[in-house]
């Protein structure tokens, strides 16, 4: 069986690592060794951060949300109950969205929810007394 030159392949694989830590400190960036571990670490961050990302924004939006839905005399889980009952789909980017940059429109929104929560009360109520409450037995 013929041997194996690795030489290639070898080399080919070191530029890449080296070409990843490209504007690293040090010896981070200059000897294989440094660089592949500096390397592995930063994948491992990248990939833990792009889900942080996520979630990072997903709070900034709930914020934003709730502010302007205090603004319209709704605390946030109120506003969303009322989305939910109204069966407005929008999601919280697009909702964040609209009370940063169309507050007039985020206003139409929550009014609809107010509406929807007042019309599911009401309706909670009637039934209440309709219902006649029964005797332990």
């Amino acid at each position: 069986m013929p041997r194996v030159k690795r030489s290639v392949h070898a080399r080919k694989k070191r530029r890449k690592v080296l070409d990843q830590a490209k504007g690293y400190w040090g010896l981070k960036s200059k000897t294989y060794r440094h660089a592949k571990e500096q390397v592995e670490h930063s994948l491992v961050y990248a990939y833990r951060d792009r889900k942080a990302k996520k979630r990072n924004f997903r709070r900034l939006w709930i914020i934003r949300i709730n502010a302007a839905a205090r603004n319209e005399g709704l605390s946030y889980n109120q506003f969303v109950s009322g989305l939910r009952k109204a069966e407005i789909t929008l999601d919280r980017k697009i909702l964040a969205d609209l009370a940063v940059s169309d507050p007039a429109a985020f206003a139409k929104i929550a009014a609809q929810a107010k509406a929807a929560l007042e019309k599911a009360e009401k309706a909670e109520k009637a039934e209440k007394s309709e219902k006649p409450e029964q005797q332990p037995a």
